[in-house]
């Protein structure tokens, strides 16, 4: 291959690249805008309040105070981020076990966002039904499970410990509007980011290394090994981004429905391991729930899920 040939084909790859990458944030800019803005909408009329009125009473059933039903619905309609605000003035003065901060936690992990997350989701087949199910049912039960066997093993027992404070906010539209803008915009950079990386490993063949020792896991999750990269980076960056990954990888026939469907099932139980657990240290809960309960809360319940919900779709591609 002479050198203005190779030169050649490097631009039009770099061009395709570039196509693939607008192309898919693109789809996801049509998503997420919309529900950005009907949340926000929400919020100025108050749904938080009414949805935090409905889900105060499932508090007490988790030993949990009733006003954490607000904190709960904030991150339900928003973000961890407003959730642990809205938590920390709710706690001023006020002492929590280690374990009521875990079961709290164990609700925001698993149900935040769910506007957003949940158009992403119903983007990729997941539709909103079972999105609500799997998240906010799912949420209760494993807080539920959790509790009862924090109590069992009388574990978390002390005094939990806050070690994060917010700063103070600027609630104005103005802000609000900057800060939404800054989100996009880094979508974009890390989705680009992350797709390159991902051309990159499989140039290398580390692709194959990857599904080879995350067999286990795809096999009980019964998704084939082309899903596997993208599982991996939603697990550790977030939903949007391995929901993000997948138009790309699915637009270039390399991942089956079936297994784009499984695989965002869950990351909705479980993305953002490190970011998010981090988040509900701060606040004061225990690793081993938060951080194990979930991970294997999530690879139980969305197995069952695969083989039950969309087992009409047929067997994926396992690696051999």
């Amino acid at each position: 291959m002479t050198l203005f040939r190779a030169k050649a084909l490097y631009k039009e790859n770099l061009k395709q690249f570039g196509r693939d990458v607008l192309r898919s944030y693109w789809i996801l800019l049509k998503i997420m805008v919309p529900a950005l803005v009907v949340v926000k909408f929400l919020e100025e009329f108050g749904l938080t309040d009414v949805l935090a009125l409905g889900l105060a009473p499932l508090m007490s059933s988790l030993g949990l105070p009733s006003e954490f039903g607000f904190v709960w619905a904030a991150a339900i309609l928003t973000n961890l981020y407003t959730a642990m605000v809205v938590f920390y003035q709710l706690a001023d003065g006020n002492t929590y076990t280690v374990a009521q901060i875990s079961t709290l936690s164990l609700l925001l992990l698993l149900s935040h966002a769910l506007p957003v997350e949940g158009a992403v989701a119903k983007l990729v087949g997941v539709s909103w039904r079972l999105t609500l199910l799997l998240r906010i049912v799912g949420s209760y039960l494993l807080a539920f499970v959790s509790m009862w066997l924090m109590r069992l093993f009388d574990f978390g027992e002390q005094s939990s410990v806050m070690l994060w404070q917010p700063s103070a906010q600027d609630n104005s539209l103005g802000s609000w509007l900057i800060s939404q803008l800054e989100m996009l915009i880094g979508i974009l950079f890390i989705l680009a980011a992350l797709m390159a990386f991902l051309r990159m490993l499989t140039f290398i063949g580390f692709d194959n290394v990857l599904a080879w020792l995350l067999r286990p896991l795809t096999k009980m999750l019964s998704i084939g090994k082309q899903a596997t990269n993208v599982t991996i980076i939603g697990l550790m960056l977030g939903l949007s981004f391995g929901a993000g990954l997948m138009i790309d990888e699915s637009r270039k026939g390399s991942i089956e429905p079936r297994d784009m469907k499984i695989a965002v099932c869950f990351l909705g139980l479980c993305h953002s391991i490190i970011e998010d657990t981090f988040l509900m240290l701060l606040l004061g809960a225990d690793v081993i729930p938060i951080l194990l309960g979930r991970i294997v809360f999530s690879v139980l319940v969305v197995a069952v899920v695969a083989r039950l919900v969309f087992a009409h779709a047929g067997p994926s591609a396992q690696q051999p």
